[in-house]
């Protein structure tokens, strides 16, 4: 199995989540996981790809065909839910950004 997503050619949206865990992370794995799953069911999200350190840096790249389809997702209710979790009480500190994927390359796997 992949850790990367399967992408189609470009253009398409990429939203890039970078963020640093504080010391409370109650309840966070369990609500990652829900975040994670909802919105890979949304219409436009193409996939997700997500890695965290054993520091608690984690980053996020969800890609989206178009930014109507990203921007329902920021709206969605379960999801403006997890931002104010994440915002009060998970992050210490986080940086969301957001690009037009214009060109992508991809090199063999294996190696």
């Amino acid at each position: 199995m992949s850790r990367f997503a399967p992408l189609p050619e470009p253009p398409y949206w990429a939203v890039i989540f970078t963020a640093q865990q504080s010391d409370d992370t109650e309840g966070y794995g369990a609500m990652a996981d829900v975040i994670a799953a909802r919105a890979l069911e949304q219409p436009g999200c193409i996939g997700m790809e997500t890695t965290r350190d054993g520091a608690g840096l984690g980053i996020t790249v969800s890609y989206w065909d178009s930014e109507a389809a990203l921007l329902a997702w920021k709206a969605d209710a379960k999801h403006l839910v997890a931002q104010s979790m994440g915002k009060d009480k998970w992050y210490s500190h986080y940086t969301l950004r957001v690009a037009k994927v214009e060109r992508q390359y991809s090199g063999p796997e294996g190696r």
